[in-house]
């Protein structure tokens, strides 16, 4: 392979599935040591394409160069046996071994755990990326496991490292020991394919974008000479509008919480600690957090789904601490949680019947305590038109939807239903920049019209952008809500990671 040959070459891969061609003559070049972004919105074909790269898919058509040599994976231990690994979005790790074992158990022929556990002493020091071989991986943080994964994909000494949404659980500062990482990685020599939809990350980190929409590139350019705007409009192909906050004044308080206490829903989550905060009406608060802090949890108490152990909620002045979801929601309280099949919706119930799972208590949806099914079909289909949900029609069942218009009309439902108070978690995880905006503004039109928002989201450019008060929820306990715009990436960086028991300016002194 010469000095200027691409590592790898991807030329005119194509896939199809039944209805959907995925990838359609992809053509991609990446360089040694380069670090390359593939851009696009949820179904540009992006999985698809990296599947095929790591052999988890065969194309239909086109070939790949790796280091000069025809390149067609059958399967993923021929992928890294050329070289070639990736670090997958949503962890593959056993929380009841230590990192050595899980290790050892993403390896092809392991040697004995002491041996690998030197090993990933050494790795792990080398490349900045701090681990102890020896503790149970419950135990550890999102951005400690996700340590356990690039390590693991590390012992190969691959050439080529893909990474999928690998800052979705990171705080601040995990993220910039992560890129000093793979910015050591790509100076000796490793290319780096990036997927992300965290624009400014991309423009910081990447030397070079791919952009697909439809499975097929549309550009590619330098990422550092565009505006994420602009990056963003390539992506969806249109205008995209920026968020209008206009027409907000928080006004007197919807929702008291004081001192709730919940034991933990699982062996390794934390328990939530003493959680007190308001809400006024037209505020927007946004709670972060990395992944399995007690996020759910919260939503669960708030929303009467799992009742505190201590502690009180009152809404409009009234104690609601003991009831549960169904009279909250007559009251006005509502809540989205993260986990879009199976806890939002209904897999295998129609768009209609999943409207009424949550729509009953504020809309018209029911008469003499049957299923009012013309009312329930035009509920339906308003969500549908509201918030632009593809779909052929409400009698189509949830899990036939795409990841982001599922999430689209979960939120609509919510949000139709004009709620006081609504509590949503990962409002657009997931989902591509023009569903992720419409979203937004649908949360900030809420607010706008009287209602109060709690917004618990993994993405700080989400919170920082809509939020008027910024609270970290870190081991379930929360740290005192500040005005957003006082607040640096850096403070909201050090609260996520724990350093809150005191006023958060403090820990800056």
């Amino acid at each position: 392979m010469g000095a200027t040959e691409p590592l790898l070459r991807v030329e005119g891969l194509s896939k199809a599935y039944p209805g959907v061609l995925a990838n359609d003559a992809v053509n991609l070049a990446i360089a040694p040591g380069q670090v390359h972004a593939l851009l696009g919105e949820n179904g540009a074909g992006k999985s698809t394409l990296v599947k095929m790269i790591y052999g988890l898919v065969r194309p239909d058509a086109g070939a790949m160069v790796l280091r000069g040599a025809p390149y067609a994976p059958p399967d993923p231990h021929a992928a890294r046996a050329a070289g070639v690994a990736m670090v997958f979005q949503h962890f593959s790790l056993f929380e009841a071994l230590n990192v050595a074992e899980n290790v050892a158990l993403g390896m092809e022929n392991p040697p004995p755990l002491r041996q690998l556990a030197a090993r990933i002493r050494a790795v792990s020091d080398a490349y900045g990326l701090p681990l102890d071989p020896g503790r149970i991986v419950g135990d550890l943080s999102a951005g400690e496991r996700q340590r356990v994964e690039i390590i693991r994909c590390l012992l190969q000494e691959p050439k080529l490292l893909i990474m999928d949404e690998p800052t979705s659980v990171l705080t601040p500062q995990e993220v910039e020991i992560l890129f000093a990482t793979l910015r050591l990685l790509a100076a000796e020599g490793t290319a780096i394919l990036y997927i992300s939809h965290k624009l400014e990350e991309i423009r910081s980190l990447c030397d070079r974008a791919t952009i697909l929409r439809g499975g097929r590139v549309v550009a590619a350019c330098n990422p550092r000479e565009r505006t994420a705007h602009e990056l963003a409009e390539l992506m969806v192909g249109a205008e995209l509008k920026l968020t209008d906050r206009a027409g907000r004044k928080p006004g007197e308080v919807l929702l008291e919480v004081v001192g709730l206490h919940m034991p933990p829903a699982s062996a390794f989550g934390p328990s939530l600690k003493s959680v007190s905060f308001e809400l006024r009406r037209g505020e927007v608060l946004g709670i972060g957090g990395v992944a399995g802090n007690g996020q759910e949890d919260l939503l669960a108490t708030l929303s009467g789904e799992r009742p505190s152990s201590a502690g009180t909620v009152v809404l409009k002045g009234e104690d609601v601490s003991t009831l549960g979801p169904n009279p909250r929601r007559a009251r006005g309280l509502l809540a989205a949680p993260e986990e879009r099949l199976g806890h939002a919706a209904a897999p295998d119930m129609s768009l209609t019947e999943n409207a009424v799972l949550t729509g009953t208590m504020r809309r018209p949806l029911t008469r003499h305590g049957f299923i009012d099914r013309r009312a329930a079909r035009a509920f339906a289909a308003e969500i549908i038109a509201a918030f632009d949900v593809r779909t052929p029609g409400p009698q189509v069942a949830a899990r036939a939807l795409s990841g982001g218009n599922l999430q689209k009309f979960v939120i609509g439902r919510e949000v139709l239903q004009a709620p006081e108070v609504l509590v949503v978690n990962q409002p657009t995880w997931g989902v591509d920049a023009a569903a992720a905006a419409a979203i937004r503004q649908a949360l900030l039109d809420l607010a706008a019209a009287g209602a109060g928002v709690i917004v618990i989201s993994q993405d700080l450019d989400e919170l920082l952008e809509i939020s008027d008060r910024f609270a970290a929820l870190n081991e379930g306990r929360l740290s005192p809500p500040q005005a957003t715009a006082q607040l640096t990436l850096r403070e909201i960086g050090l609260s996520l990671g724990g350093a809150h028991g005191m006023k958060p300016l403090e820990v800056l002194a």
